[in-house]
């Protein structure tokens, strides 16, 4: 959709302006946004200019590196696509670094999202393309919603864009989930509909993902979820944390130090821990070797039995300590 050169001159003297206010930026997200575009990028909002495209050979890279994600991922954009393409929406899935892999809208809208570069290849960072949906969520780390003239660009603002991170199983940022839309119609309160929907589907992609990357473990939901996406606990069969998403890691202080020490769910939780006979004794072995960082004489002290009854007991479940 094109605008008329004093509707964009309009709104790129408004974000110079907005800039200048250095305390606007302490106010608004989306003036933080436009003076990091401009200043730290050095973005001109009127510029008028092709989308930042990669090569055919590093989009192909990229896709196999994200082969296991597109997989996990499909059905939910499949779904998201059928509740709001027929909208006027674009669903994109992009990495970690704003390249789009994937993008689907109806045939009608297909010209629109192609004259603004949202197309698969396409780089939107707030490096390339300024303040937008996808580009700003990689920033904030946090879904975000960009209503029309909340983009930094003058050629952006007849779209709408609505984005929430998916975290992969280690915590890190691997895609944003987008929704963007090409009505001019769409007023702010529906954006925000939609980026509730959007975080919503980024947050069953995240669980899926983690799900998928602890195939073999029990998976408990550990708290509410929040910006930082879903709170799971990954457990093996003797109840040793083996796994945790960035929403559980600042729940429970947990990071990638603590997990590779496999902590007892009992203590991350502050349970009422269970005490009896076979594979609970078992776990109650291991939970204890655990605490102790594999010491035996510390980890029977921490049981309450002796260093003979201790290994006696190893010896039987086959377990090992130092």
């Amino acid at each position: 959709m094109m605008l008329s050169a004093q509707i964009a001159g309009t709104h790129a003297d408004l974000v110079e302006e907005t800039v200048r206010e250095s305390a606007a930026a302490a106010l608004s997200g989306v003036a933080a946004s436009w003076r990091r575009s401009m200043l730290y990028h050095g973005l001109d909002p009127s510029q008028k200019r092709p989308p930042v495209r990669v090569t055919d050979r590093e989009f192909n890279q990229a896709l196999e590196a994200a082969g296991d994600l597109l997989i996990v991922a499909r059905p939910t954009l499949d779904g998201l696509f059928r509740l709001a393409g027929q909208a006027g929406c674009s669903i994109v899935l992009t990495n970690e670094n704003g390249l789009i892999l994937k993008s689907s809208s109806k045939a009608g809208d297909e010209t629109s999202f192609r004259g603004w570069g949202l197309t698969e290849g396409a780089v939107w960072s707030e490096a390339a393309e300024g303040t937008n949906g996808i580009g700003t969520c990689l920033v904030e780390k946090a879904p975000v919603v960009i209503h029309q003239k909340q983009h930094f660009r003058s050629a952006n603002i007849a779209m709408s864009c609505m984005a929430a991170p998916i975290y992969d199983p280690k915590g890190d940022i691997r895609a944003v989930l987008d929704i963007s839309s090409c009505r001019r119609d769409l007023d702010a309160s529906f954006a925000q509909v939609l980026g509730a929907m959007v975080t919503e589907s980024a947050r069953t992609v995240e669980s899926d993902l983690f799900r998928s990357a602890f195939a073999g473990a029990r998976v408990l939901m550990a708290g509410e979820p929040g910006k930082s996406g879903v709170a799971l606990l990954a457990v093996d069969a003797d109840d040793l944390i083996i796994g945790a998403t960035r929403q559980a890691r600042k729940l429970y202080g947990l990071n990638d130090e603590t997990l590779a020490q496999t902590p007892p769910l009992v203590d991350v939780l502050q349970l009422e821990e269970r005490s009896s006979s076979g594979a609970a004794a078992r776990s109650d072995l291991k939970r204890a070797l655990s605490r102790q960082g594999g010491n035996v004489s510390a980890a029977a002290r921490d049981l309450g039995i002796s260093r003979a009854t201790m290994y006696r007991r190893m010896k039987k479940f086959g377990l090992a300590g130092t």
